[in-house]
């Protein structure tokens, strides 16, 4: 489950609205429907912390690896790098689903795979023609 379906799940559990958890974190409106929407994620880590401490979880429960994953393939790559990380970590967890494989194996495989998204994604970048390259 991704963050913002954590956070959704938690905040109705709290029978909570958006504006009400918003104001508690001291965050605005749109930052929460976006944390929801899974569109952002908290840039300072303390976010999530406050977030558990509303909701009465741990922040480890609302954060984990595959959330920064995403959110450094968005900053690096932009919005398809975003999307195609989302994928990826969408196909993983389904490949893992009812497996025997131990957790460790699994957080070490899933960690090598996004190491080879991200230099994939480093070696194919698109190069931009030398005549249309701004000349310093």
């Amino acid at each position: 489950m991704r963050f913002g379906e954590k956070l959704r799940k938690l905040r109705k559990d709290s029978h909570l609205t958006q504006a009400e958890l918003a104001k508690r974190a001291g965050l605005g409106l749109k930052t929460i429907t976006n944390y929801e929407k899974g569109t952002t994620y908290p840039q300072d880590r303390r976010v999530y912390g406050v977030l558990a401490e509303i909701l009465g979880t741990s922040a480890d429960y609302l954060h984990n690896e595959n959330d920064d994953f995403v959110s450094m393939a968005g900053k690096e790559f932009g919005y398809r790098g975003r999307v195609g990380a989302e994928k990826l970590v969408g196909e993983l967890t389904g490949l893992f689903a009812g497996g025997e494989m131990a957790e460790e194996d699994m957080d070490e495989l899933m960690l090598a795979i996004q190491e080879a998204y991200v230099d994939a994604k480093r070696r194919n970048k698109k190069y931009t023609p030398k005549k249309y390259q701004q000349q310093p």
